[in-house]
């Protein structure tokens, strides 16, 4: 009886000892991060795994709030190698994946992207300014009576917000506060919309921070519904509901224009042309950042900052154009990949 035991923890003791081996082992890049970047990255992996050499790398679409959690928890196998952002890493981000000694990261931006108010094509496109998505979506706006008092969001139809807009209910799909899209749309969209409003306008100057809770906050009885991190769910919403408007990345859009439009913002459609020029007013970078650390020490990596960056992949004619992804002008575009090829870190947020 004594002897079966002891076989049994010796056993244990072995098979223990063989899985921490296994976790101390990882042969394929991990990936974490926004919705927005991740078809980009998507394609890249599966060229970069097709040559042979590496696995393709692990990629999961968390959002990019959500990847930096995972991508600061620290360095070492267990945790990400790379995160993909929709929008740069704030001060507060860089600080946890310092404290979690995650100090030396490497900040890739990979060009442009517009931020998509889209539509089935099974109904017009809709002439939208900054101002009428402020009042559409706000959870608080100024009085429709008058002054300068706030009161929460009575608007229920388009045609309430600006009667040359259609007699439809207000019913947007969009993404969650970890999205990176969501932070953008804030900023793009919201920020600009709430300023048209000589109230808020003033209140900008006078208490930046009640400001920007103000133009933050989206409202919560039904008119904005949170779709997850899985911008395709959006698209195949807006299918089944031609009313329904849906907010994602210009890539989303692009693949998909025998289904979807995309609304016009301030007078200008979201093509690629408006998007590169800057006329699109809800464009915006995209990034991902490297872990230095795991440079070396998780095979693949080197090679494939090296595939994302080449101009086959994200130059004028490269494969991500065909995807959506806006270049970087060609001097941008030289000097990001001569600071992926040397794994130069970002020493701040800027």
């Amino acid at each position: 009886m004594k002897k079966a035991v002891i076989f049994s923890m010796v056993t244990a003791l072995v098979m223990a000892t063989v899985a921490a081996v296994q976790a101390q082992q990882r042969d394929g890049i991990s990936i974490v991060g926004s919705s927005t970047v991740y078809p980009f990255a998507t394609v890249v992996a599966e060229k970069f795994g097709k040559a042979g050499t590496f696995k393709a790398p692990k990629i999961e679409s968390t959002g990019t709030g959500g990847g930096f959690k995972l991508f600061c928890g620290g360095v070492g196998i267990q945790h990400p190698d790379i995160s993909n952002a929709s929008r740069a890493i704030k001060a507060s981000e860089f600080e946890a994946c310092r404290k979690n000694g995650v100090t030396d990261i490497v900040e890739v931006k990979i060009g442009y992207d517009g931020i998509v108010v889209a539509n089935s094509k099974k109904t017009p496109a809709l002439k939208l300014t900054s101002k009428d998505i402020f009042l559409a979506l706000a959870k608080e706006v100024p009085d429709p009576k008058g002054g300068e008092n706030l009161v929460a969001n009575p608007y229920k139809t388009w045609k309430d917000v600006n009667a040359s807009l259609p007699n439809v209910k207000i019913e947007v799909l969009g993404p969650p506060p970890t999205s990176g899209t969501r932070d953008a749309f804030i900023e793009l969209a919201m920020e600009p919309g709430a300023l048209k409003f000589e109230p808020l306008k003033k209140l900008s100057k006078e208490d930046a921070k009640k400001f920007t809770k103000l133009f933050s906050s989206i409202r919560e009885d039904g008119a904005y519904i949170e779709a997850g991190e899985n911008d395709n769910l959006i698209v195949q919403k807006l299918g089944a509901n031609p009313n329904a408007l849906g907010i994602f990345g210009f890539s989303f859009l692009d693949q998909n224009t025998d289904k979807i439009q995309g609304s016009f913002v301030d007078g200008n459609q979201p093509t690629f042309e408006n998007i590169a020029s800057g006329k699109y007013p809800l464009s915006r970078p995209l990034f991902f950042y490297v872990k230095k650390a795991h440079v070396g020490v998780i095979p693949g990596i080197k090679e494939y900052l090296a595939e994302f960056t080449s101009e086959k992949a994200w130059g004028k004619d490269g494969y991500l154009s065909e995807k959506g992804l806006i270049p970087m002008p060609d001097a941008e575009r030289k000097q990001v990949a001569e600071n992926v090829k040397a794994t130069k870190a970002m020493t701040e947020v800027k």
